[in-house]
């Protein structure tokens, strides 16, 4: 089922959504871009959150759950000032997955957190985008820290956070916390 909220702005919300998302910095590296998530992007969002892979950041796989995590990952940077950007590919403007900073209930610190979707793992995609974001919190925001809550059991996520040159500051219940230190490798 898509619900309404899923479908794009039209007429002048058009334009005013349009504005809005001209204000959230385009990152880029020669392969990859990191852009304003848009209502468009939703779908593939919902399907790496609801599908078995999402199990390890969601208790839910309902779309209308997964719409409510696509919310705060755009309206970060109306409430603090960072938030997520979708991970599009250059060459043919698909959308790969997601990359943010963000902070959710009971976060101490904000999180540099990453999804891919399952066709383009593997690729050093989310290695690529977490290196640009991490760029942008250390060197634009001038953050102290930055960390990555990781499942314990996510050995992907485990992977790609030490491989970022992450180290594992300590355990949260099912959560390991990993601390990219200021002044990590760009």
């Amino acid at each position: 089922m898509t619900f309404r909220c899923e479908q794009p702005p039209s007429g002048i919300a058009s334009a005013v959504a349009a504005n809005v998302a001209a204000q959230i910095p385009t990152l880029a590296s020669e392969a990859i871009l990191l852009r304003a998530p848009k209502t468009e992007d939703f779908p593939l969002y919902a399907r790496i959150v609801t599908s078995e892979r999402g199990h390890y950041m969601r208790d839910s796989d309902r779309r209308d759950d997964a719409w409510w995590d696509f919310v705060q990952l755009a309206s970060g940077w109306i409430l603090h000032g960072h938030g997520g950007w979708t991970i599009e590919d250059i060459d043919t403007g698909d959308a790969l997955g997601f990359v943010i900073l963000g902070l959710e209930p009971g976060d101490e610190e904000i999180e540099l957190g990453y999804l891919i979707d399952k066709d383009h793992e593997g690729l050093g995609i989310a290695f690529e985008a977490a290196q640009i974001a991490r760029h942008f919190a250390f060197d634009t925001l001038k953050l102290d820290t930055l960390v990555s809550y990781v499942h314990k059991d996510n050995t992907r996520s485990i992977a790609l956070a030490e491989r970022l040159g992450a180290t594992r500051a300590r355990f949260d219940d099912d959560m390991l916390v990993f601390t990219h230190p200021k002044g990590a490798a760009q």
